[in-house]
């Protein structure tokens, strides 16, 4: 158990070092190694007595985004053109730090700042990518470590159901949980609700905070391995460790047993079969759509006492009778209530996680009303536009751009496309890892765009 300690320590002592000789890539070794076990190996610390030691780990990846945002400023060469997206994120996190220094809301200053960490310090990696030279990254390399933590991911997951205990069972997670975050152990399994699903079936989180951080690390994993070995004419090749990683994502996918990731993680297949025009794969899906159409309708004409297990459990969610459906939605009837009586907000915490440490988080089942109730309809308008801005750059640069530049595009745009559903049933940006990694690569997409054109201009003499 210690050697998840042990990996982030070593990510974290290497990306740096990497930092400080001027390889500023390396910092994606931490963002992909560190990050994807951080909860893991904070818990397996404190069941070794580090308690003591903790909070400074807690502080890595924020010593490290800032260490290599501000070695990317002063690194720069020329000054940065500016792009649409660029104002619209900084304005996100003028708006954000506005509400957290001054006294709006119940909260005090210390739990506004903390939530103003959970809700925009993500868009500092967007800055942290998007000032990178996108010349000087291997991004099949970094690529391939995804696919490689998505394997070992798959694995663990594995050995979990098949000694059907949850790793977190043995790291010492929930009193982790409890004496940082104070919450309690919860559920059938000593954990928390969130490992469970309707009907007792464990939910599995691998190595990752929680099961639904870790479905939403499979849909990352997912895209960024289509868009590893998608070739610039829309052929899909994948070698023996991309088929792997594909197996180890499905494997995760399912197993994590999380709703709208897993929709998610089939329609970010679709979607790519559409945009490469892959009618096969497109077919295949849409006589699957159809005959589970025609499985449900008949299980709900023939619906009886007898229906039950898993079965049970997939028609309880297509008709909101079952408790979490019935949850998210009194969650968003909550929200939309409060973004409604108070359109500019009620102030940072009274949204998200830091509320519900507190049991007081209002509309805390959906991201973009965790945005609206706290920081009012202007912030949620501008994290709209945010993402809306990025799917149409994606759709418009998958045609035009090649290469690894190309492979870049794709990752980010099938990201941005899995994401939407379960935005809307979580508070997806809280995962250090997801949120992190989402906007990394986002900055690295506009990165992308901008050396495309300046590219462009120098070959035509402009």
């Amino acid at each position: 158990m210690f050697i998840f300690p042990v990996i982030f320590l070593a990510s974290f002592i290497i990306a740096l070092k990497e930092i400080v000789k001027g390889n500023k890539q390396g910092f994606l070794l931490f963002l992909i190694f560190g990050l994807s076990i951080y909860t893991t190996a904070m818990s397996v610390s404190f069941l070794f007595g580090l308690k003591d030691i903790i909070p400074f780990f807690q502080f890595f990846k924020e010593i490290l985004v800032l260490t290599i945002l501000l070695v990317n400023i002063y690194t720069l060469k020329t000054r940065p053109k500016f792009y649409l997206i660029d104002y619209l994120i900084l304005a996100f996190l003028a708006y954000a730090i506005i509400y957290a220094i001054l006294p709006i809301g119940e909260q005090n200053l210390h739990d506004r700042l903390v939530a103003l960490k959970s809700m925009a310090f993500y868009m500092m990696l967007y800055f942290a990518g998007r000032l990178f030279d996108i010349r000087n990254i291997y991004v099949n390399k970094y690529f391939n470590f995804i696919a490689l933590v998505t394997i070992a991911a798959g694995i663990v997951v594995f050995f979990e159901v098949l000694f059907n205990i949850n790793l977190q069972n043995i790291s010492g997670y929930a009193d982790y949980v409890y004496y940082f975050f104070n919450f309690e152990p919860s559920g059938n399994y000593g954990l928390s609700w969130t490992f469970e699903s309707e009907g007792g079936y464990r939910r599995f989180a691998s190595f990752f905070d929680n099961p639904l951080e870790h479905a939403a690390a499979t849909l990352i994993g997912i895209s960024v391995i289509i868009a590893l070995y998608t070739r610039d004419n829309n052929k899909f090749k994948p070698n023996e460790t991309g088929l792997l990683a594909i197996g180890a994502s499905l494997l995760s996918i399912t197993f994590a047993f999380s709703r709208a990731p897993f929709v998610s993680y089939f329609f970010i297949i679709y979607f790519y079969a559409i945009i490469t025009h892959k009618k096969q794969i497109t077919q295949t899906i849409h006589y699957c759509i159809a005959a589970a159409c025609c499985y449900v309708i008949y299980i709900f004409i023939g619906w009886s006492n007898k229906v039950d297990g898993l079965m049970e459990v997939i028609m309880n969610t297509i008709d909101f009778s079952n408790p979490s459906s019935v949850g998210h939605l009194l969650a968003w009837v909550e929200g939309i209530t409060a973004l409604i009586q108070h359109p500019l907000g009620l102030g940072l915490g009274a949204s998200g996680r830091v509320a519900g440490s507190l049991g007081e988080s209002i509309g805390g089942e959906n991201q973009f009303l965790i945005i609206g109730v706290q920081a009012g309809i202007i912030e949620l308008s501008l994290y709209l536009a945010i993402y809306i801005a990025f799917i149409k750059l994606g759709l418009k640069w998958f045609r035009i751009l090649k290469g690894k530049e190309r492979k870049i595009c794709l990752a980010v745009l099938l990201i941005k496309i899995g994401f939407l559903l379960p935005m809307f049933t979580s508070e997806i940006e809280s995962s250090s890892y997801i949120s992190y990694m989402n906007w990394f690569l986002s900055g690295l997409f506009i990165a992308t765009i901008m050396q495309h054109e300046r590219e462009n201009t120098l070959a035509h003499g402009y």
